[in-house]
């Protein structure tokens, strides 16, 4: 089971991969029309297909390795929903984004959906009330406690880069938060 939850991660990693070369082969025409461009209709499916969109290699080296530990640790555990939460995540994450989002902006990239799993795998274990949860959410907040700084705005976090969608990592944040709620125990 754990080893299935990596193997998909990996999987969709390499074909978020196989967008970034098809997108540069074209002069960057999936991320400039398929972006999140907020409040604006044009945008809107972006909610949708910006996470598999990034600016550039490093871009995506940057979101790689998060994605592939945080979708295989999500993966790994039923009692997660994965799928529900996975797509929950990914909406919010997207939808928040097109409505706080700077205006004249196009937003792309994962970041949002990893913010909103390093939320989930850190609070779902409060609302399972599971070992394995805790365990998992202790291991995420080990290695990501610094992440969260990311989804404050730059009045706040002033080595924010302008570049950066601080909010998508809000967004993306508070969906998790939101996902982890919907796996509660009944």
């Amino acid at each position: 089971m754990i080893i299935q939850g990596f193997i998909r991660a990996t999987v969709f990693m390499v074909m978020v991969g196989a967008m970034l070369a098809l997108d540069t082969l074209t002069g960057d025409f999936f991320s400039e029309r398929l972006g999140i461009i907020p409040r604006n209709l044009s945008g809107i499916d972006g909610i949708l297909c910006s996470p598999l969109l990034h600016a550039d290699f490093g871009h995506y080296i940057a979101n790689l390795l998060p994605m592939i530990v945080l979708l295989g640790l999500l993966f790994a555990n039923q009692n997660y929903k994965p799928w529900r939460s996975l797509i929950l995540i990914w909406f919010l994450s997207g939808i928040g984004t097109w409505i706080i989002g700077r205006v004249g902006s196009n937003h792309i990239g994962a970041s949002g959906v990893i913010f909103g799993l390093v939320t989930f795998l850190s609070t779902a274990s409060l609302f399972l009330r599971s070992w394995t949860s805790a365990i998992i959410s202790g291991a995420v907040l080990f290695l990501y406690q610094g992440i969260l700084f990311g989804a404050l705005p730059p009045i706040i976090n002033s080595d924010m880069a302008e570049n950066i969608s601080w909010e998508a990592h809000l967004s993306g944040a508070i969906g998790g938060v939101i996902a982890a709620w919907g796996t509660r125990k009944k």
